[in-house]
C-alpha cells in the first residue's frame, strides 16, 4: 500500500481529513509510490489560523535572532543534502547532480536571509525640519503564502519561505502535489532550527486549497510561480480581495547564435540548457537563434549527433544527462507538441518520442527532439513546451534575431553567444526581457539580486529574492517626530512643511 502524505501544521505532520488523495508517481517506472491529501477548506483555515496566532511573537523577536535560525537551518540542510537529493529525484525525475542544484540555488536564497537584520534597516533623517527629525520603519505583513511549483521542489519554495520567515511573517506553503516530500522535510528542518510551531505550515492540495488561500483576508501577500495562464488568475483573484501578491508564469527563452560565436561554446550551452532536467524548467533553453544562413547550418550540424547521443537514464543515474519527465501527462503531453511542430511543417532533425529505457518500459521517459526552421506562427514557438525539445529559428540578421525575443508573448530569460562586446552591450539594452545572459544560457541571477521575468512571464511590481523580496514581504512605516522644545505655541492651519 503506497504511504500518505498529510500536512505539516502547528509543528507536526498532520494526516488529512478530506478524504481526497492526490498520486505521488516514481517517474522511472510510473507507479504510484504515495498517496497525498488533498486538503480542503476548512484544513486550509485551520493552517491560517495556526500562522496567525503565531505570528506576533515571531514578529516580536529581534531580526538577529530570527537570523539565527536561518544559519541553524542552514547546517541542517547541509548535513542531509544527499538524502533531500534523493527523495527529490525520486519523485520529480531530475537527476540526483540536478536536485542538489535545485537544493542549492534554494540555500543560497537562505544564506541571503541571514543578512536580515541589515536589510531591514530604515532610513533616518536628523533636522529634516525645525526640531523634526523623520525616520522609517520595515514591519512584517503577518500571514503570508506561497504556492510552489513541482520543477523545482526545494528551490522555489526557500526562495518564497525564507525571506518571508525571516521578516518576521508567518508562512502557508501550498507545494505542488507532484513532489510533496522535500517541501515536508524542509519544514520538520525548519522546526528543528528553532522556527516557532506556526510559522511554517504546509498544506498540500489542489485548486480549493489555492482558492482559500487567495480569499481569506487573513493573508496578507502571496507569491505563486507556474503556468501563465493560473499566474494570471492567482494575480487578478488575489488583488480583487485586496492582496499583495508576486506571480511568476511559463517561459520561451531564446539564444541567440552570432557568426562570431564561439560554436562549441554555444553548442554545450544549448546541450545542457535546453535537455537539463528534461527541459523541465522556466528557464531552460527551448529556442535557438542561430543568425544568418551560414551559422545555422554549422550549429545544426553540430546539435544533430549531440541531441542523438544524450543518455537519458533513471533519476539515480549519476551518468544520465536527464531522467524522466515528472508524470504520464507530462510525458504525453510534450509529444503531442513534437506531433504539431511536424504537422506544421518544422523539421524534426532529431526525433525522441519512440525512446523506452529497457527494463522501464513504463517510465515517463523520451530522448532529446531537436527541430530545424521553425518560424514564430507555429504552435511549437509560440507556447511553452516544457520538454526535452530544443527548436531553431533561423534569423537573417542581428535585428531580426532581437526582435523574436523582444515580440514574443513571454519575456523570462534570453541569451545572446557573440564575441563582440558591442553587440553584447546594444542587445541588453534593446531586448525585451527579464533576465538576459552575455554567453551565459541561464541566466538566473544570485540571490542577492532579483529573479523575475517579463510580459506574461511575471505579474506583479516586484521580483523573487534579492532587495525585492525585502520589500514585498514588509511595508514601510514612516515617522515624523518633533519634542517640546521644537514646539511653536499656537495652533497651524496650514499643511506643515520643512522650509
Amino acid at each position: 500500500m503506497a504511504r500518505e502524505i498529510g500536512h505539516f501544521i502547528g509543528g507536526k505532520a498532520v494526516p488529512g481529513t478530506s478524504g481526497r488523495f492526490g498520486e505521488v508517481f516514481d517517474p522511472n517506472t510510473g507507479e504510484v509510490q504515495a498517496q497525498v491529501a488533498l486538503a480542503a477548506k476548512l484544513e486550509v483555515e485551520a493552517a491560517i489560523a495556526d500562522a496567525a496566532a503565531a505570528q506576533p511573537d515571531w514578529a516580536a523577536t529581534n531580526p538577529q535572532r530570527r537570523a539565527r535560525v536561518m544559519f541553524r537551518f542552514l547546517e541542517l540542510i547541509r548535513d542531509e543534502m544527499d538524502d533531500l537529493a534523493r527523495l527529490l529525484s525520486s519523485e520529480h525525475g531530475k537527476t540526483v547532480p540536478d536536485a542538489k542544484g535545485d537544493i542549492q540555488r534554494g540555500v543560497e536564497v537562505v544564506e541571503f536571509a541571514c543578512g536580515v537584520p541589515h536589510l531591514l534597516k530604515g532610513e533616518y533623517t536628523e533636522g529634516a525640519g525645525p526640531g523634526i527629525d523623520m525616520y522609517s520603519m520595515r514591519q512584517p505583513l503577518g500571514v503570508t503564502a506561497g504556492i510552489t511549483p513541482f520543477n523545482f521542489p526545494a528551490m522555489i519554495p526557500l526562495w518564497k519561505a525564507a525571506p518571508a520567515i525571516a521578516c518576521g511573517n508567518a508562512f502557508i506553503l501550498k507545494p505542488s502535489e507532484r513532489d510533496p516530500s522535500v517541501p515536508m522535510r524542509l519544514a520538520e528542518l525548519f522546526l528543528e532550527a528553532g522556527l516557532p510551531a506556526g510559522i511554517l505550515n504546509v498544506v498540500n492540495g489542489d485548486k480549493e486549497a489555492v482558492d482559500t488561500v487567495l480569499t481569506d483576508p487573513r493573508v496578507m501577500a502571496i507569491g505563486f510561480v507556474g503556468s501563465s495562464s493560473i499566474a494570471q488568475y492567482v494575480y487578478s483573484t488575489g488583488t480583487a480581495h485586496g492582496k499583495r501578491v508576486q506571480c511568476f508564469g511559463g517561459a520561451k527563452n531564446h539564444m541567440i547564435v552570432m557568426p562570431d560565436a564561439d560554436m562549441d561554446q554555444a553548442v554545450d550551452a544549448l546541450i545542457g540548457a535546453g535537455y537539463g532536467s528534461a527541459g523541465e524548467r522556466c528557464m531552460a533553453v527551448s529556442v535557438a537563434v542561430p543568425v544568418g544562413e551560414k551559422t545555422a547550418d554549422a550549429l545544426v550540424d553540430r546539435l544533430i549527433p549531440r541531441v542523438e547521443s544524450l543518455k537519458v537514464g533513471l533519476s539515480s543515474d549519476h551518468e544520465a544527462d536527464f531522467g524522466p519527465l515528472v508524470t504520464r501527462e507530462a510525458l504525453e503531453r510534450v509529444k503531442r507538441y513534437v506531433d504539431i511542430g511536424v504537422e506544421e511543417g518544422a523539421e524534426l532533425k532529431v526525433d525522441g518520442r519512440d525512446f523506452k529505457l529497457q527494463g522501464y518500459e513504463s517510465g515517463h521517459f523520451m530522448g532529446g527532439c531537436l527541430f530545424d526552421r521553425v518560424t514564430p506562427n507555429m504552435t511549437i514557438y509560440k507556447e511553452e513546451i516544457f520538454g526535452p525539445v530544443l527548436s531553431v529559428v533561423r534569423a537573417k540578421d542581428y535585428d531580426e534575431a532581437v526582435r523574436l525575443p523582444t515580440e514574443h508573448d513571454y519575456g523570462n530569460g534570453v541569451a545572446i553567444f557573440t564575441r563582440d562586446g558591442d553587440a553584447a552591450r546594444d542587445f541588453t539594452a534593446r531586448v525585451e526581457v527579464g533576465m538576459v545572459g552575455v554567453n551565459v544560457p541561464i541566466p538566473v541571477p544570485l540571490a542577492y539580486y532579483t529573479f523575475g521575468g517579463w510580459k506574461r512571464s511575471g505579474f506583479g511590481d516586484l521580483n523573487q529574492h534579492g532587495p525585492d523580496a525585502i520589500r514585498f514581504y514588509t511595508k514601510t512605516k514612516t515617522v515624523t517626530s518633533r519634542w517640546p522644545s521644537g514646539v511653536k505655541e499656537g495652533a497651524e492651519f496650514s499643511i506643515p512643511t520643512m522650509g
